[in-house]
């Protein structure tokens, strides 16, 4: 993978992919603002599909799980400039507000279009890449902007740049059901739950009388198969977005659950 990254500080960044794609399943432990130059996203998030494009502004709220795909397109690589919102960079700036955040409603990813203020903005940050010995505080003066223009232009931010908690303990089986299609490591589903990892393990056998794994495994297999009958989608299509990240790992488990591969599948559905 051709991936290029500059810094400004370690969070702002020019993030640049050359290949034909990258994909990720991902939980972020920041919130990421983030500004299209060239290229495609596509974010898989439990209940809804993002497509992002050039000139597009939007931001992925922390801990949120999604499976992030980025194209090139038209000849251009995947390029976008980068703004993490620390959790401690947000408690200093939300010191001087009376802010008391309850739980946000509304989507899992924050779209703001092509918003001017916003754009200008980011786009301002791009001679800044290419140069050396800059101001120590220009970085923050950078995301005190950015942060204020989106208390400006969205009613319910404060609800989620001010909102410091860490995940309690909640319901398991609803949570995995929703999210089992996330590649995500037992460790992670544990903490986004509120559990230890060996709570998290008992507590899923419990529930589900199986394994983690075999459990997850299986789930995403089954949508697969509903992908493939119902959808018509192609095994390439399919496979990273149930959760696997090597199409014949996907096609040989595939297979031994349900006995045939699914271009077998398909070849009897055509």
């Amino acid at each position: 993978m051709d991936y290029q990254a500059k810094y400004i500080t370690e969070n702002i960044k020019l993030s640049c992919y050359q290949d034909r794609f990258f994909k990720s399943d991902i939980v972020f432990e920041q919130h990421m603002l983030i500004w299209f130059i060239s290229g495609e996203t596509k974010i898989v998030c439990a209940e809804e599909t993002y497509w992002f494009t050039n000139g597009d502004i939007f931001l992925i709220p922390r801990n949120q799980l999604a499976t992030i795909i980025n194209y090139p397109k038209d000849g251009l690589p995947h390029k976008t400039v980068v703004m993490h919102l620390t959790t401690a960079w947000l408690r200093n700036f939300y010191a001087g507000f009376e802010v008391r955040p309850l739980k946000a409603d509304g989507p899992p990813i924050r779209h703001y279009s092509h918003h001017p203020l916003l754009a200008s903005c980011l786009s301002s940050l791009i001679p800044y890449f290419d140069m050396q010995d800059l101001p120590g505080d220009l970085a923050n003066l950078k995301i005190t902007e950015a942060v204020t223009i989106l208390r400006s232009i969205d009613a319910d931010i404060d609800q989620i740049l001010a909102n410091f908690e860490e995940p309690g303990k909640i319901d398991l089986v609803a949570y995995m059901e929703k999210n089992f299609m996330f590649n995500m490591p037992l460790e992670k589903f544990g903490y986004l739950t509120g559990r230890s990892l060996t709570t998290f393990k008992r507590d899923f056998k419990k529930a589900f009388a199986t394994t983690p794994q075999r459990w997850l495994t299986k789930k995403r297999l089954d949508l697969a198969h509903y992908q493939f009958v119902e959808k018509r989608k192609k095994p390439t299509d399919v496979y990273y977005e149930v959760g696997f990240e090597n199409l014949s790992h996907f096609s040989f488990a595939f297979k031994k659950q349900f006995g045939y591969a699914p271009t077998e599948l398909l070849a009897a559905g055509r």
